[in-house]
Protein backbone atom coordinates (compact mmCIF):
# COMPACT_ATOMS: atom_id res chain seq x y z
CA UNK A 1 0.00 0.00 0.00
CA UNK A 2 1.57 3.48 -0.95
CA UNK A 3 2.74 6.08 1.87
CA UNK A 4 0.24 8.49 1.25
CA UNK A 5 -3.23 6.42 0.78
CA UNK A 6 -5.30 4.21 2.94
CA UNK A 7 -6.52 1.07 2.62
CA UNK A 8 -9.05 2.07 0.47
CA UNK A 9 -7.16 3.79 -2.25
CA UNK A 10 -7.73 7.19 -1.65
CA UNK A 11 -5.06 9.60 -0.53
CA UNK A 12 -4.87 11.12 2.92
CA UNK A 13 -6.32 14.54 3.35
CA UNK A 14 -2.94 15.60 4.83
CA UNK A 15 -1.13 14.71 1.94
CA UNK A 16 -3.48 16.88 -0.52
CA UNK A 17 -3.26 19.55 2.29
CA UNK A 18 0.50 19.96 1.65
CA UNK A 19 0.00 19.81 -1.93
CA UNK A 20 -2.26 23.04 -1.84
CA UNK A 21 0.14 24.55 0.83
CA UNK A 22 2.84 24.37 -1.78
CA UNK A 23 0.47 26.16 -4.34
CA UNK A 24 -0.32 28.85 -1.62
CA UNK A 25 2.83 29.46 -0.98
CA UNK A 26 3.96 29.73 -4.55
CA UNK A 27 1.91 32.39 -5.22
CA UNK A 28 2.51 34.02 -1.61
CA UNK A 29 6.17 33.99 -2.54
CA UNK A 30 5.70 35.73 -5.57
CA UNK A 31 3.79 38.67 -3.66
CA UNK A 32 6.63 38.80 -1.37
CA UNK A 33 9.36 38.46 -3.51
CA UNK A 34 11.47 36.24 -1.33
CA UNK A 35 10.36 34.31 1.53
CA UNK A 36 7.63 33.19 3.32
CA UNK A 37 6.04 31.48 5.87
CA UNK A 38 2.44 29.36 6.48
CA UNK A 39 1.11 31.12 9.61
CA UNK A 40 -2.91 29.79 8.89
CA UNK A 41 -5.35 27.69 7.46
CA UNK A 42 -8.89 28.28 7.47
CA UNK A 43 -11.82 26.09 7.04
CA UNK A 44 -10.30 23.67 4.71
CA UNK A 45 -13.40 21.30 3.30
CA UNK A 46 -12.63 17.79 1.74
CA UNK A 47 -15.95 17.28 -0.50
CA UNK A 48 -14.61 14.04 -2.30
CA UNK A 49 -11.93 11.55 -1.97
CA UNK A 50 -8.74 11.41 -4.47
CA UNK A 51 -7.89 8.10 -5.70
CA UNK A 52 -4.32 6.45 -6.50
CA UNK A 53 -3.40 7.49 -9.59
CA UNK A 54 -5.49 10.67 -9.83
CA UNK A 55 -3.72 14.05 -11.36
CA UNK A 56 -4.14 16.39 -8.72
CA UNK A 57 -4.04 20.32 -9.55
CA UNK A 58 -3.88 22.90 -7.18
CA UNK A 59 -5.70 26.03 -8.31
CA UNK A 60 -4.19 29.23 -5.81
CA UNK A 61 -6.07 32.61 -6.34
CA UNK A 62 -5.14 35.68 -4.49
CA UNK A 63 -7.64 36.73 -2.00
CA UNK A 64 -5.76 39.84 0.21
CA UNK A 65 -2.94 41.33 0.48
CA UNK A 66 -1.71 42.94 4.23
CA UNK A 67 1.01 44.92 5.26
CA UNK A 68 3.08 41.64 6.28
CA UNK A 69 0.91 38.65 4.95
CA UNK A 70 -0.80 37.35 2.09
CA UNK A 71 -3.92 35.06 1.67
CA UNK A 72 -5.07 32.81 -0.91
CA UNK A 73 -7.92 30.45 -1.64
CA UNK A 74 -7.24 27.30 -2.86
CA UNK A 75 -9.10 24.29 -4.77
CA UNK A 76 -7.97 21.03 -5.56
CA UNK A 77 -9.82 20.02 -8.78
CA UNK A 78 -8.12 16.20 -9.86
CA UNK A 79 -8.42 14.81 -12.90
CA UNK A 80 -9.54 11.09 -12.61
CA UNK A 81 -6.79 8.83 -13.83
CA UNK A 82 -9.70 6.37 -16.13
CA UNK A 83 -12.40 8.81 -16.73
CA UNK A 84 -10.45 12.18 -17.69
CA UNK A 85 -13.49 13.91 -16.13
CA UNK A 86 -12.28 16.51 -13.40
CA UNK A 87 -14.15 17.64 -10.10
CA UNK A 88 -13.90 20.42 -7.67
CA UNK A 89 -12.23 17.95 -4.18
CA UNK A 90 -10.90 20.43 -1.74
CA UNK A 91 -11.10 24.11 -1.38
CA UNK A 92 -9.39 26.29 1.85
CA UNK A 93 -8.09 29.74 2.88
CA UNK A 94 -4.10 29.74 3.96
CA UNK A 95 -2.31 32.55 4.95
CA UNK A 96 1.58 33.23 4.64
CA UNK A 97 3.54 35.98 6.08
CA UNK A 98 6.80 37.68 4.44
CA UNK A 99 9.59 36.46 6.19
CA UNK A 100 13.44 37.55 6.19
CA UNK A 101 16.76 34.99 5.67
CA UNK A 102 15.94 34.41 10.36
CA UNK A 103 12.46 33.91 9.97
CA UNK A 104 11.50 37.35 11.16
CA UNK A 105 8.30 38.66 9.59
CA UNK A 106 8.78 41.60 7.44
CA UNK A 107 6.59 44.30 5.38
CA UNK A 108 5.58 43.08 1.94
CA UNK A 109 6.92 44.87 -1.09
CA UNK A 110 4.68 47.06 -3.35
CA UNK A 111 2.19 45.43 -5.12
CA UNK A 112 2.96 45.10 -8.90
CA UNK A 113 -0.19 44.77 -10.65
CA UNK A 114 1.42 42.50 -13.66
CA UNK A 115 1.88 39.89 -10.90
CA UNK A 116 -1.64 40.98 -9.43
CA UNK A 117 -2.93 40.18 -12.94
CA UNK A 118 -1.27 36.58 -12.93
CA UNK A 119 -2.25 35.65 -9.33
CA UNK A 120 -3.66 32.10 -10.45
CA UNK A 121 -0.61 29.81 -10.20
CA UNK A 122 -1.28 25.97 -10.98
CA UNK A 123 0.57 23.10 -8.92
CA UNK A 124 -0.10 19.76 -10.26
CA UNK A 125 1.00 16.38 -8.99
CA UNK A 126 0.11 12.63 -9.82
CA UNK A 127 -1.26 10.97 -6.95
CA UNK A 128 0.44 7.85 -7.17
CA UNK A 129 1.97 8.13 -3.97
CA UNK A 130 4.55 5.79 -3.98
CA UNK A 131 7.00 4.21 -6.65
CA UNK A 132 6.90 5.24 -10.12
CA UNK A 133 4.85 8.36 -8.94
CA UNK A 134 6.11 11.71 -11.30
CA UNK A 135 5.85 15.01 -9.54
CA UNK A 136 5.24 18.79 -11.64
CA UNK A 137 6.14 21.67 -8.83
CA UNK A 138 4.21 24.46 -8.09
CA UNK A 139 4.83 27.14 -10.32
CA UNK A 140 3.62 26.94 -13.80
CA UNK A 141 0.73 28.94 -14.74
CA UNK A 142 -2.05 27.61 -17.21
Amino acid sequence: MPADANGNGDIFGGWIMSQMDLAGGSVASVQARGRVATVGVKEIAFHVPVAIGDEVSCYAQLTRRGKTSVTTNIEVWPRRRNAGTQVKVTEGEFTYVAIDGQGAPISLPPADTEVGEKNQNLASTYAGCGRGSRRRIPGGCR
